[in-house]
């Protein structure tokens, strides 16, 4: 990345400031299947006071999640002698150190316990007894004050014996297991994650091309990386469709670090030249998972343009200490989920079914939500930090970070927009080539405001588009915007047929959804997850993180459920369920009788089908 520019803090020790040679970080991560990893770093340092910083805002997680519960065994010592250390007692990620007179270094021991559990982001589960992701911001700490591109870092890392691996961070040298990098930035370091794992497949995604792209599979089974050929060519559709799209790319090269486990944390997070693509064993082999999963790595390669490239000036921090702020995040993750799924069919990696069955999920999701009429989306970005960690339980009551599914909405009524006031000669593909294009190189950051993107618009196509944006991220009515759907000629409807996409993620995830028919989410075992507002189970009285023990006195299961909400159609009978509450037994009766009920989109003939324009492959055109 550029260096940003910003003032240095002038209670920084002035060693520290005139850093000569890199600070040094050894990792061995020798133990990671046993969940711990170590790490020395040596910082070069003169006599005086120093603080020393844990990462704590995390690039691309938006949140202070920097895992300091799981940082252990700190040791500071100098010319081989301990040095003591003293945390703050108002910031829990900055240590205090007094240099004594005549250290020239300053070594410093710390211990990482990974967690078991899969819950979170990086900061979950992130190992098996088969492969590791590793994070570099969860092994060291840096010297307060100083932006991290001017933090200059020497990295050395140890696998476990017998492991491949994978990252964009330049490699200077490889011995056995032993990998020695090429001096960094720090901003680079904590940029780069490393992936290992014992079974590991390499796949180049763009044989012959003048920019490498990879995509390196570590699973915790052989099988699971067999990557299919038709597969493997979608994702190399992906690598052009992409760069068609934005017209140039902000990386040397590209590494999608696919991580294969039902034992991690299941997510994507992004960086400039690779992306940390985390999903269950059988993602890549298994149709159901493969086609619900597929979202997934075209959403975080488009954050190498749109998020690590143009970014929000209030995430563009100097370094990890200081708050980020999420008002954008419409367009850092809105965009990005628009252009990721349109990736996806353009690639092949989705079909055009699939695609419309999810636009149709997340369009009727999004105008059921009771939550919109007191928080309006703009308040979904800025509060990103404590929603990213919210409940599922009445969650339309609550709303969670909805800028991601109501960024697609806004974001393709934005392009539909564009293409009807231009007449079909302009769309979001010349907004994404003027707003992340420009000439090709490596990683750097361009920072933005509301206004630039209001600007950027407006080069495309003349309208009042800070307008149209205040509108839709301030409004509180009731009802999702749907415009983009209805002017691209589509309507959304309700039937009794159940999606083919929800139900491959219904059974991959095993949970049932009878959201807009009884208003219930539940997993295959009975426990409700989330009740709709307004809908005949909360009417009746049923609250969510409850069980379903029985439905009209026969022991639960999904198929019993649904086939009583189909019979319901015939009768005037009340549904009783016999819900477990804690302790305690109770039934409900829900006056229900129309039947399952599911979102699908149709074609309105009254209008083009810009829609599937949209979606039509690029590349090679």
């Amino acid at each position: 990345m550029s260096p940003l520019k910003f003032a240095v803090p002038i209670f920084i020790a002035a060693s520290v400031l005139a850093q000569t040679s890199p600070i040094q970080i050894r990792v061995d991560a020798t133990a990671a299947t046993r969940r711990l990893v170590k790490a020395e770093m040596h910082f070069p340092v003169t006599a005086g006071a120093l603080s020393l910083m844990y990462p704590k805002w995390i690039p691309g997680e938006h949140g202070p999640t920097g895992p300091i519960v799981d940082l252990a065994g700190l040791k500071i010592s100098g010319n081989g002698k301990p040095i003591s250390w003293r945390r703050d007692d108002v910031e829990m990620y900055e240590f205090h150190v007094d240099v004594p007179a005549g250290v020239s270094t300053l070594n410093v021991h710390v211990e990482y316990i990974l967690p078991p559990d899969s819950g979170g982001f990086s900061s979950g589960s992130s190992t098996s007894s088969q492969l590791a992701v590793l994070s570099w911001n969860q092994f060291l700490l840096y010297p307060k004050g100083v932006p991290s591109d001017q933090l200059r870092f020497q990295a050395n890392m140890t696998v476990p014996a017998g492991w491949r691996y994978a990252t964009a961070l330049p490699i200077d040298r490889e011995s056995g297991n032993e990998i020695s990098f090429k001096p960094s930035s720090l901003t680079t370091l904590i940029d780069s994650p490393v992936q290992t794992g014992a079974n590991f497949k390499t796949v180049d995604l763009n044989p012959g091309g003048a920019v490498p792209h990879y995509l390196h599979i570590a699973a915790d089974s052989e099988r699971a990386t067999r990557i299919s050929e038709e597969m493997t060519g979608h994702f190399r559709n992906l690598v052009q469709e992409a760069n068609t799209l934005f017209g140039a790319h902000h990386y040397a090269e590209y590494h999608f670090l696919n991580t294969l486990s039902d034992h991690i944390a299941h997510f994507g997070l992004e960086h400039h030249g690779s992306s940390d693509d985390r999903l269950e064993e059988n993602a890549l082999v298994d149709e159901d998972l493969r086609r619900i999963t597929s979202y997934l790595l075209p959403h975080e390669f488009v954050h190498s343009w749109n998020g690590k490239f143009r970014r929000p000036a209030g995430l563009a921090t100097p370094d990890y200490t200081q708050p980020m702020k999420g008002e954008l995040l419409w367009v850092y993750e809105g965009l990005t989920n628009y252009l990721g799924e349109v990736l996806a069919p353009r690639a092949g990696l989705a079909t055009t079914q699939d695609y419309f069955d999810r636009l149709a999920g997340q369009a009727a999701m999004l105008d059921r939500q009771y939550g919109r009429t007191w928080r309006p989306l703009e308040d979904t970005a800025v509060a990103a930090q404590a929603l990213y960690s919210s409940r599922p339980d009445y969650e339309s009551l609550r709303r969670t970070t909805d800028f991601y599914d109501e960024g697609t909405l806004l974001w393709l009524e934005a392009d539909v927009m564009i293409r009807t006031l231009s007449q079909g000669t302009k769309s979001i593909d010349d907004f994404c080539k003027a707003w992340a294009g420009g000439p090709s190189g490596g990683a750097e950051v361009k920072p933005y405001g509301f206004d630039d993107v209001v600007r950027t618009l407006n080069s495309v196509q003349p309208y009042d588009w800070a307008k149209f944006w205040r509108d839709r991220l301030t409004s509180t009515a009731p009802h999702a915007p749907l415009g983009g759907i209805e002017n691209g000629g589509y309507k959304l409807v309700y039937t009794s047929e159940r999606p083919g996409l929800a139900q491959a993620a219904e059974t991959a995830r095993k949970f049932t959804s009878l959201a807009y028919s009884l208003g219930l989410s539940f997993k295959d075992t009975g426990e409700i997850v989330d009740v709709n507002l307004g809908m005949p189970a909360e009417k009746a009285d049923i609250a969510p993180a409850t069980k379903i023990i029985a439905v009209n006195g026969r022991e639960f299961s999904p198929k019993l459920l649904r086939n009583v909400v189909e019979d319901a159609v015939k009768t005037t009978t009340p549904i009783v369920l016999l819900i477990k509450d804690g302790d305690y037994y109770k039934s409900f009766s829900i006056d229900y009788h129309d039947g399952e009920k599911y979102p699908h989109l149709v074609r309105d003939e009254s209008k083009p089908d810009l829609i599937s324009d949209i979606i039509r492959p690029r590349a090679g055109k």
